[in-house]
């Protein structure tokens, strides 16, 4: 199946572009026009990063537009509006207008008679635990509860995440602003400083003499060097995004001290959040556990947990079929052998998920605060070398004059 940009009005007199995926050009306009859109143009999309990402999930709708969504649709759902007439609404007025193209094609899907988990999972961009919590709430009878609690879950799992980029911005910045500090003294000042004693015929101390000799001797290699680390990264961000090397960098993610059993108890967190959020709106536990898989951001954990959704399907318990996996730390393991004992699985996840998130937090502000004073140290460090490696043969000028 390819992709297709397609530029389509709607009946409204509305224009926008949406991503239509289909066999063939021609099959992506009959599809469009079928669901009642002019077509004007369509064009292959073509995009490494979106082909990647598709296969992960990441071209999902996120974000507070989503969230806000989901809290104007719920309510309008527990007022008593039919789910039509509520999809009206906020596509024509309500919702943002990033995701209104998105809701115009849902209600078209709706209206056709499709079921609303498959209309929005037929857009192909919305999370797949929310299509699996739509369904489930369908056919239990209690979409308004299962929306309840994807808005609780939305809005845990944005705020974890918006306090791990929160710590994270400040040693970005000082990264940032020292490198540029230094790219600045060694592509122009030090150059102008070798020139400047080489003109004045100054015999050059040992760390000045050092300091010109790297900077302007070796200034092509470090150059080169720069540009090569630049596609080095380029390159391994590439193949993290493959089957093999994601599994690679994750299992070398995993061996790291402090960093690796904190990167985990993350995942972990947010693997066990998505199921029990699942669980408790009615979804069977082996289709929320490969929901689940899907919803997280490491390879290595996401194949553990099929693994463990194979075992389950085959007879075992949840605990026994997690612990196979060697992947999950023994406080979950013993926490949901507990769940499944006392028939209260979906409380006892959100209990590990809320402990292993504040594990994570305190964890990454510890390491933010070791790793914050050592950055500035090490620049500080290389800015006091630099300027008193330049000024050293002034001061030898003054004592020579005098």
């Amino acid at each position: 199946m390819a992709e297709f940009v397609c530029k389509v009005g709607d009946p409204a007199g509305r224009v926008f572009q949406q991503i239509e995926t289909a066999q063939s050009a021609a099959e992506a306009k009959q599809k469009l026009a079928d669901r009642g859109f002019f077509v004007y143009s369509i064009k292959a999309h073509f995009g490494l990063m979106a082909s990647m990402g598709r296969s992960r999930g990441d071209r999902a709708v996120r974000g507070a537009e989503f969230l806000v969504f989901n809290q104007q649709f719920n309510t309008l759902i527990k007022a008593g509006l039919p789910i039509l007439k509520a999809l009206d609404l906020l596509s024509e007025r309500t919702a943002a207008p990033s995701l209104r193209p998105l809701l115009i094609d849902v209600r078209q899907r709706v209206r056709e008679g499709a079921p609303l988990s498959d209309a929005f999972e037929a857009a192909g961009v919305f999370p797949k635990v929310y299509t699996t919590a739509l369904l489930a709430g369908e056919r239990s009878g209690n979409l308004a509860g299962v929306l309840d609690d994807y808005i609780a879950y939305q809005r845990v799992t944005s705020g974890v995440r918006k306090k791990v980029i929160g710590v994270l911005i400040y040693p970005a910045i000082l990264v940032v602003v020292g490198s540029s500090i230094l790219t600045y003294l060694f592509t122009a000042v030090i150059p102008q400083f070798a020139k400047l004693y080489s003109d004045l015929g100054v015999k050059l101390p040992g760390p000045t003499q050092l300091l010109t000799t790297i900077v302007v001797g070796y200034r092509m290699y470090i150059l080169v060097g720069f540009l090569g680390s630049i596609v080095g990264i380029i390159l391994l961000y590439l193949w993290s995004r493959t089957e093999s090397g994601g599994l690679k960098l994750d299992r070398l993610k995993m061996k790291t001290p402090f960093i690796g059993d904190t990167w985990l108890k993350f995942h972990v967190a947010q693997f066990v959040r998505t199921l029990a959020t699942l669980l408790a709106g009615g979804t069977p536990l082996v289709t929320a556990l490969q929901t689940s898989s899907e919803a997280l951001g490491t390879r290595l954990l996401s194949a553990a947990v099929r693994q463990a959704a194979d075992r389950v399907r085959e007879g075992e318990s949840l605990n026994v079929a997690l612990a196979s996996t060697g992947m999950m730390p023994s406080l979950a393991l013993e926490m949901v052998e507990v769940g499944e004992a006392s028939g209260a699985l979906a409380p006892m996840l959100n209990s590990v998920a809320i402990f292993y998130e504040e594990e994570t937090a305190i964890r990454t502000n510890a390491l933010i605060t070791v790793i914050e004073p050592a950055i500035l140290v090490f620049m500080a460090l290389i800015v006091a070398f630099v300027l008193i490696s330049l000024y050293l043969p002034l001061f030898s000028i003054n004592v020579g004059s005098s």
